[in-house]
């Protein structure tokens, strides 16, 4: 009986873990506000797909804008990809949790289930350390691919000024600053720094 009570306490471990990488992993999104009209700094925001590798990039251009245009406010974030792919990521990663305490903790969800055990899980039980890597490196690269979006969005005070995924390619330096230049015609006080060399 003190088995039955150890492996629904360790259930209901496993269950709470779950739980809380569905439920808390996933913060509440604000509309912004659009700064037109308002007597604040432009805001430039890049959204980026970080599993890509587009950090860099976005530094780049940090760099570069921070030098001709130090006025304008420079904020950048993870891209969340659309659909279903977010939810699927989230539900690899309570999965792969699930998995690896079982596997530690020496729980068989086939039992729970009425089920024979099978030889891979028995295989599994008895290789732990190994088995626990595969899952976390295997469930890793699961959700790397499902929220590889190959985002690069730049917004000028939240209006779209770019996307990569419309036009497949990264703005060259001069296209943005072009772009910045159009949009921002008409606010007087954001001016090109003389001391920048084209």
């Amino acid at each position: 009986m003190d088995a039955l009570n150890g492996r629904n306490v360790a259930l209901l471990v496993l269950c709470l873990c779950a739980g809380y990488a569905l439920v808390f992993a996933e913060g509440e999104k604000e509309i912004p506000v659009t700064k037109f009209g308002q007597n604040i700094a432009p805001t430039m925001t890049f959204l980026y797909c970080y599993s890509c590798g587009y950090r860099k990039a976005f530094e780049d251009y940090v760099r570069l804008l921070d030098e001709k245009y130090p006025q304008i406010q420079v904020h950048g974030g993870n891209y969340d990809p659309p659909g279903l792919n977010y939810y699927l990521s989230k539900m690899i990663f309570a999965l792969k949790i699930i998995i690896i305490v079982s596997v530690v903790s020496a729980v068989s969800p086939f039992t729970f289930l009425g089920l024979n055990t099978p030889s891979w899980w028995a295989h599994l039980q008895a290789n732990k350390l190994y088995a626990c890597m595969m899952i976390f490196f295997l469930g890793n690269m699961l959700e790397g691919q499902l929220i590889s979006s190959g985002a690069f969005e730049i917004t000028l005070n939240d209006v779209p000024v770019w996307s990569k995924l419309q036009t497949g390619r990264f703005p060259s330096p001069e296209v943005l600053f072009q772009i910045i230049d159009n949009h921002l015609q008409f606010t007087e006080k954001v001016q090109e720094n003389p001391d920048f060399v084209k």
